[in-house]
């Protein structure tokens, strides 16, 4: 079954570049972002997982835990994070799932679940699907999934900012945008009336359209 927004995360217990995790126990607490990887040793992923042990910092800072997923074994984990690191100039620092088995591609809706059981014996391209970032909220429950193709790399940036977005408008009664950054202004909710609106934001609003009431964040 397709998972969408708001669908529960589905848990599941795997084995790690960092050691066997549970996943939603991993996660305690907080958020998380899942990056999934189609294999081992292919040049725009290694790009990837790159940047964002790079931006490690600022995941943190917002109380985002990383991790990744590639469908190859633990044993092939250890070996590309040493080329990783050679091109980040930092070392892998999160966790990154063996699915050596699909069975958390499947799980995740990334592959059918009639395909094979085993990733011996297929290419990036068998696994072509298997390119998704997913946002998940403390609740578990997704708040974003993002795929994209294999011969494009991940926008770091724009997965930061959706997570700025995400968080602050799961906090307050607004939602942000299109291009918005961190600190613009943001738009009231419409189902928040006038009269409420004036409780929640006594400083005022610029009313754009009826339904267009922006803010300062």
């Amino acid at each position: 079954m397709a998972l969408r927004i708001n669908d529960k995360a589905p848990d599941f217990t795997a084995a790690t570049s960092v050691g066997t995790i549970n996943f939603h126990e991993w996660m305690g607490d907080g958020w998380a972002m899942l990056f999934s990887h189609p294999k081992d040793f292919t040049p725009v992923c290694a790009t990837e997982l790159g940047y964002v042990a790079q931006l490690s910092g600022e995941f943190a800072k917002r109380g985002c835990k990383v991790i990744g997923l590639s469908v190859d074994r633990v044993e092939d984990h250890l070996k590309w994070a040493s080329d990783i690191e050679d091109l980040a100039g930092t070392k892998l620092n999160f966790p990154l799932i063996a699915d050596d088995g699909l069975d958390i591609a499947k799980l995740y809706d990334m592959l059918p679940a009639d395909d094979d059981d085993t990733s011996v014996g297929r290419t990036a391209v068998d696994n072509q699907t298997v390119r998704v970032v997913f946002l998940i909220a403390p609740d578990k429950t997704i708040k974003m999934n993002l795929a994209y193709p294999m011969s494009t790399g991940r926008d770091l940036s724009e997965l930061l900012r959706v997570l700025d977005s995400v968080q602050l408008t799961a906090n307050y009664r607004v939602v942000t945008p299109g291009n918005w950054k961190q600190g613009e202004d943001v738009i009231i909710l419409p189902a928040v009336d006038n009269d409420e609106a004036k409780e929640l934001f006594p400083e005022g609003w610029d009313t754009v359209k009826p339904y267009l009431r922006k803010v300062k964040a």
